[in-house]
């Protein structure tokens, strides 16, 4: 079965940011709920973002070149930090239009047609998060992953303001409003806390989860032969695609030929550990030579790892 492009999802999400935003803005408009408008703004992001991870990852989807040997999937953690810094003003505006709120209080109209309209906004982001979750978890796509995190921070803020408003309805506390607001704005700055960590990190060629070193490490074990070694192992990511490189000590009379069979039967295992893109790097070097066992700085820190850590 083809997959589908990761890119094409992203299309949906557009399409769904721009429905939203309308019926927010509409529900906020009818209301004069700044908890609704503060969920309209985060819709407004969700446009931005989504836009932004299109052309994200059609400049990622791009071949190699001369200029880009090691691919173009690092746009896609510019990509994911735009958002965070988008995500950003938009929390600071909810707070100054909730604070403002907060000290002069507004009566609220039209709540049960605003809060209609706000509640089917949130089954249509609800239903293409879970379309970008699916397919970007299939396709290994982070962009897809961040895009369908932050519509799910969407609906379930909608669900906040939502009982917010209800509850306002129940007791005619006007500052319930303005208060529910600001907490949402705090939960919008978390997801953007979240977005650009995971930017910096990518950015910073951050090593792989730990659960998948040690899935490296297991399949690179279960090929190795006696008198053999591997070490100075390290691990990145660039979008959908892993980097794993390691040096690989072998008995030095072996051919080249042998080396480069088994060297290929341990790259096949470790590309069958980690699920989707993986790049395999190995430098082979002779296991009895001493410059071999003291040739990268990454040694004496697996030196002083404990015994079975990864």
């Amino acid at each position: 079965m083809p997959t589908i492009p990761p890119r094409y999802p992203v299309v949906l999400s557009i399409l769904a940011a721009l429905l939203t935003l309308g019926m927010k803005a509409g529900a906020a408009w009818l209301t004069g709920s700044v908890g609704l408008l503060s969920d309209a703004a985060e819709s407004l992001i969700n446009l931005f973002a989504a836009v932004t991870a299109y052309l994200s990852l059609c400049y990622a989807a791009r071949p190699i070149d001369e200029s880009h040997t090691y691919g173009h999937e690092k746009i896609e953690y510019l990509s994911s930090g735009f958002e965070g810094v988008l995500i950003v003003v938009a929390a600071g505006g909810i707070l100054w239009c909730a604070i403002e709120r907060l000290v002069n209080p507004q009566p609220l109209e039209v709540l049960g047609l605003g809060t209609g309209i706000a509640l089917a906004a949130s089954a249509i982001n609800f239903a293409v998060a879970r379309v970008l979750l699916r397919v970007g978890r299939a396709s290994h796509s982070i962009v897809l992953e961040a895009d369908g995190q932050h519509l799910m921070t969407d609906v379930w803020t909608s669900v906040g303001v939502l009982g917010g408003l209800f509850l306002v309805w129940l007791t005619d506390w006007r500052e319930l409003d303005p208060i529910l607001a600001i907490v949402m704005a705090g939960n919008i700055l978390w997801t953007a806390y979240g977005l650009l960590l995971r930017s910096f990190n990518g950015l910073m060629d951050h090593s792989l989860p730990a659960g998948e070193q040690a899935a490296v490490r297991r399949a690179i074990e279960s090929r190795l032969l006696p008198r053999m070694h591997f070490h100075a192992l390290r691990t990145r990511q660039a979008g959908s695609r892993r980097f794993v490189e390691f040096h690989l000590l072998v008995p030095g009379f072996w051919s080249v030929s042998v080396a480069h069979k088994l060297t290929g039967q341990i790259e096949e295992a470790v590309r069958q550990a980690l699920s989707g893109g993986v790049e395999v790097t190995v430098h082979i070097e002779p296991i009895e030579d001493e410059e071999a066992w003291n040739d990268s700085a990454l040694i004496e820190m697996e030196k002083a790892r404990p015994a079975g850590q990864s």
